[in-house]
């Protein structure tokens, strides 16, 4: 198994394990990742109850920003000399998983996303290696649209008319999420509330960054801490790691009456769950495996996709849910000029008990719940083909 960039690359490799588990009794597995992502990987890891070697390779990205010209990118000049630095990586990389490989001798390699999977893929092609992906995004990422060549099979996230994939090889399976994100009764959520809270009698906004943070994400919420107070609510912020003693310390700088604020740096994915499930709304980035997440929980959510990224990739994944008025979606750019933006949107949700439930109700349609038992199958079907010749 490969992956790595954030938890959203690795938690469905998770639920993707205990469904190959539960077909195959004697797994011998290995997760290769990025050597920046190993502590945080390795963290994620340790939940699973089966033995999972661990291994860093080198690996590189080829830094692009959507929606900047490419002329611009061009002249910026310390990115082009990352994605210089990065080609070499890239290279070493390969030298790494080639000998990894060699040394494993695996019946199948298993390629979730990020660009870790790119040396560890061409590997796999170059050794014969029968080799499985599974792109989350609606726009596919440029790992996987150069690995999809030679894949043996490719998962989809989204319907298969948002890639330019080999249909008789594609199959949409939607997105493996991990066992704990299950809808939680009432008495459940009221029980997660008294364990999370400061004050259970509140309503709980739970904010999502992703797994490495959202600064203007955090910042915007901090900033409406007087609104809330009245709203009688209370905040938890997943900031990330980078951001968490940042947020922390402008939690502590508000007036002792509004400190009603929680900074969690970083949690797994039974605390993560946990603070979904208590949630009243959930104020999130548009990441594809946050969004599963969300829609196997039925969360009313507030979207705040990050346009920023290659291809827009937020952008598309939210796209469909705001068409269905399975979310609100508040964009980016005008949070960033208005703090106060979320207001509206989160007062209208928290108010009114029958727009939340229509949320609920209309986002639980995007569930797709037995898509860790699908790729595990796909996964098992082609270790059973055996190597290229």
């Amino acid at each position: 198994m490969a992956g790595g960039g954030s938890g959203g690359h690795v938690t469905p490799v998770l639920a993707i394990l205990e469904a190959l588990a539960a077909k195959e009794k004697n797994l011998e597995i290995c997760f290769v990742c990025d050597k920046k992502f190993a502590p945080q990987a390795k963290t994620i890891l340790a939940r699973s109850t089966l033995p999972i070697a661990l291994v860093a390779v080198q690996a590189g990205k080829l830094r692009r920003y959507h929606g900047v010209p490419l002329w611009k990118q061009l002249l910026d000049i310390p990115t082009v000399v990352l994605n210089i630095r990065d080609s070499f990586l890239i290279g070493i990389g390969y030298l790494q998983s080639r000998r990894l490989l060699k040394r494993y001798k695996p019946d199948v390699v298993f390629g979730k996303g990020g660009f870790v999977c790119l040396p560890v893929g061409i590997a796999a092609h170059r050794l014969g290696i029968p080799l499985v992906i599974h792109d989350s995004d609606a726009h596919p990422g440029l790992t996987n649209r150069v690995l999809a060549k030679w894949a043996t099979a490719i998962a989809t996230g989204a319907p298969l008319e948002n890639y330019n994939y080999d249909p008789s090889r594609s199959h949409y399976v939607g997105i493996p999420v991990a066992r704990q994100f299950q809808p939680a009764s009432e008495a459940e959520r009221h029980q997660l509330k008294k364990e999370i809270m400061k004050d259970a009698s509140r309503q709980l906004i739970t904010v999502v960054g992703g797994g490495l943070g959202a600064w203007p994400l955090t910042t915007a919420m901090l900033a409406l801490a007087p609104q809330l107070e009245q709203e009688h609510a209370e905040v938890v912020i997943v900031s990330g790691m980078a951001h968490g003693s940042k947020a922390t310390q402008l939690a502590k700088a508000l007036p002792a009456s509004q400190r009603f604020y929680q900074i969690k740096p970083f949690v797994d994915a039974e605390e993560m769950a946990e603070l979904l499930k208590a949630a009243d709304v959930v104020v999130s980035r548009g990441g594809a495996t946050a969004m599963a997440e969300l829609t196997m929980l039925h969360k009313a959510t507030i979207l705040v996709p990050n346009p920023r990224l290659t291809g827009g990739q937020q952008l598309k994944n939210a796209k469909s849910y705001e068409e269905a008025g399975a979310v609100v979606l508040v964009e980016d750019t005008k949070m960033q000029r208005d703090r106060t933006i979320l207001e509206q949107p989160l007062k209208w949700i928290l108010r009114n008990k029958a727009t939340r439930e229509a949320l609920e109700k209309k986002i639980a349609q995007f569930a797709m719940p037995d898509a860790a038992k699908e790729v595990a199958s796909l996964i098992q079907h082609a270790a059973g083909q055996g190597r290229a010749e």
